[in-house]
């Protein structure tokens, strides 16, 4: 009698359409591996900005309150081909910020990075590269340049942002009351301009027609406005956000 026949039962079909086992763990580690490079640029972009900025808003050193000499040279802002040179040695600087301004006051053109943009222009950057490098500077309205303020404790130098010729000094009104001056200098390496310091008082020695050098002139000193006005570059220091204010206008818009 011949022995039974076996059969050999057929190979299960796996449905059309389903993914086989090896391409869908293909696929959970390759979405693992995006999820973690994306979270490190998240981490870098963020992380790293976040750290930069509150650095620059920590106090000073001791030696910010003790005397100091005058800046050394460096640009912080250009319109066309005039530099601003920073007006207060950089030891005492609590922060740079830029703002809108009104009475046709000039744009600058920032130098340095910006501590406060916008969190995809910061992932940007961290991609690509670009948004500026060395000395941190904050937005502090908008997207408008025209007013810049250098944050100093009361009583700090202020010395010339440009070369140039004292064309005026004056008082700066503010709520119809006097507080510090306007000083106004024209610039030699642009005459058809004149840039303007308020939220100082002025050095004794300074007259109008005085000639002044980039950080070396000593104009006047910064006094504290904290009392009348809230001041917005308080947001990105640790003290009352006092500042000299600088803005560039036409010399045929000077102010009264």
């Amino acid at each position: 009698m011949p022995a039974p026949s076996r059969r050999v039962p057929a190979a299960r079909q796996r449905p059309r359409g389903a993914p086989r086992p090896h391409r869908a763990r293909r696929l959970i580690v390759l979405t693992v591996v995006c999820g973690v490079l994306l979270g490190t640029l998240l981490i870098t972009a963020f992380g790293q900005g976040a750290t930069r900025e509150i650095s620059q808003a920590l106090p000073g050193p001791a030696s910010r309150l003790l005397p100091v000499g005058p800046p050394m040279p460096l640009t912080v802002a250009l319109h066309n081909g005039l530099r601003i040179q920073l007006p207060v040695a950089q030891s005492r600087v609590t922060a740079i910020g830029y703002h809108s301004s009104g009475d046709g006051a000039l744009p600058l053109s920032p130098l340095g990075r910006q501590g406060n943009e916008g969190a995809l222009s910061r992932l940007a950057h961290k991609i690509f590269g670009g948004g500026g490098g060395g000395f941190v500077y904050y937005q502090l309205d908008g997207g408008e340049t025209a007013g810049l303020d250098v944050g100093a404790v009361p009583g700090t130098d202020v010395y010339a942002p440009v070369d140039g010729t004292v064309v005026g000094i004056s008082d700066y009104i503010l709520n119809g009351r006097p507080y510090g001056s306007l000083i106004e200098i024209q610039p030699s390496a642009a005459p058809s301009l004149v840039i303007s310091l308020t939220h100082l008082s002025p050095d004794p020695a300074l007259t109008v027609g005085s000639v002044v050098a980039a950080s070396s002139t000593k104009v006047g000193r910064v006094i504290d406005l904290s009392g009348v006005e809230k001041q917005a570059l308080s947001k990105y220091t640790q003290d009352a956000g006092n500042h000299v204010a600088i803005e560039l206008r036409a010399a045929a818009t000077l102010l009264p």
